[in-house]
């Protein structure tokens, strides 16, 4: 049986979450993870665009206008704080990097909080079967458009 939408979603949540968490750790004991922390940004970055280019629409036209706005915006703030973490990743404000990164988290535990529970499980329950599998199948392999930037940024 295919693992939830729900399931995998979250599963990328936590490996983001990770990877700047594991910068940080790194920050902490003066060690370079900046391989840690772009791969995080990247994949955060392509999480928001499976979201708002797979999920969301199909969640809108059900009729949850409303929360989809709510991420949208979290999303734009998200965004810009993704173009100030770039801004000092790879300079030596090791301060400014983990101030950033760790606003950063806060910014998406908060967004989890939400997004998980709420907005997750409609999509396994409002999303086509073939939604589901373009969806999955992007979580697989897909690539974000070069230069794509989230709807509120």
């Amino acid at each position: 049986m295919d693992e939830s939408l729900t399931a995998l979603l979250e599963r990328e949540h936590h490996e983001i979450d990770a990877g700047i968490e594991a910068f940080l750790e790194g920050l902490a004991q003066n060690e370079v993870r900046d391989h840690e922390l772009t791969r995080s940004v990247e994949a955060l970055r392509r999480h928001i665009y499976l979201e708002e280019e797979f999920l969301f629409p199909p969640l809108r036209a059900s009729g949850m206008l409303p929360p989809v706005l709510v991420m949208l915006r979290e999303h734009g703030e998200i965004w810009r704080t993704l173009d100030a973490v770039e801004a000092t990743e790879h300079q030596s404000d090791a301060d400014g990097a983990r101030q950033r990164c760790q606003y950063l988290l806060e910014q998406l535990a908060t967004h989890n909080a939400k997004e998980e529970p709420i907005i997750y499980p409609r999509g396994d329950a409002v999303l086509t079967e073939e939604a589901k599998r373009d969806l999955r199948a992007f979580i697989d392999s897909g690539q974000m458009p070069l230069g794509w930037i989230c709807s509120r940024a």
